[in-house]
């Protein structure tokens, strides 16, 4: 075949066409196929706590299955909260430390999105490695899936911010000394605990915020071709049919990730796959196959 230096207006023509159809696909991925709908709420599973634990059994039996690799894949997460944390107390943050390791609650739908890719290839009888987490990225919801993680990310700009301003409104604007001044104030003067009940109640609405909205909806994307809005309302309607269920997933998913961050944030490399996995099956009980 002759090769030949094409002309630059068809070569732009063909460039803008190929962008174009790209956007448009990118476009029908968040959205949805056509006529997609959101789950129906008599599709949706009444849940119960037996729930719960059988989603967490399920999830250390993939845990177990994935040998290393799931724990390999999630090393990255303790790796990067000691970064921000590093970050934190050399740069002025001092105060945003422990809302930097609370966030990890907020992001955790999805910093585990490759570990419900791994769990949906083993239900599917696929062999499952580390390198299957990857497999999202040829998802053709992955643009659904990006924004998403967009608003996600929004969530956690936002709390930042709103505890830099809790600090800022009790224990600020002055920065203490060092980091054990600070523990210290924030534990032993009346200021500190201000800070610290306003920063749980607000970090609180947060947390149910992403909760209510994404329990389902990022696995919900991998699964069906639904679009974001139909996958946040699905989310909605599972928390609204099983409130007091939900609540206690939210509730076991920030105690296990508080227990994973207290040893130098390494426990994050077991407690981020099993919840990873435990997710994704509580997402098949909670909206079945059909």
């Amino acid at each position: 075949m002759d090769k030949t230096i094409g002309n630059p207006l068809s070569w732009l023509g063909h460039r803008l066409a190929a962008g174009s159809a790209h956007l448009a696909e990118t476009t029908q991925a968040i959205g949805g196929d056509s006529g997609a709908r959101p789950v129906a709420e008599g599709a949706i599973a009444t849940l119960t706590v037996a729930d719960l634990r059988a989603a967490l059994r399920a999830g250390w039996d993939d845990l177990l299955h994935s040998r290393a690799d799931a724990m390999v894949l999630c090393l990255l997460y303790p790796v990067l909260g000691a970064v921000l944390v590093y970050a934190a107390l050399t740069h002025s943050l001092m105060p945003l430390v422990f809302p930097l390791l609370a966030g990890f609650v907020l992001v955790g739908p999805l910093a585990a999105l490759g570990l419900y890719e791994m769990s949906r290839q083993r239900e599917a009888g696929r062999e499952m490695r580390w390198t299957t987490a990857f497999d999202v990225v040829f998802s053709p919801a992955f643009g659904a899936i990006a924004v998403l993680g967009l608003y996600l990310a929004a969530v956690m700009l936002g709390w930042l911010l709103s505890a830099r301003l809790i600090f800022e409104a009790t224990m600020g604007p002055e920065l203490p000394a060092s980091f054990g001044a600070f523990v210290t104030e924030a534990a032993t003067t009346g200021a500190g605990w201000t800070m610290g009940l306003v920063g749980i109640a607000v970090g609180a609405v947060f947390a149910a915020l992403v909760l209510a909205t994404s329990v389902v909806s990022f696995p919900l994307l991998l699964d069906r071709h639904v679009g974001v809005p139909n996958a946040v309302v699905t989310s909605l309607r599972v928390t609204r049919k099983n409130p007091a269920v939900i609540l206690a997933w939210g509730g076991i998913v920030a105690a296990v990730l508080a227990l994973g961050a207290l040893p130098a944030l390494v426990g994050l490399a077991v407690a981020l796959p099993l919840l990873g996995h435990a997710s994704w099956h509580l997402y098949r009980r909670a909206v079945p196959h059909g």
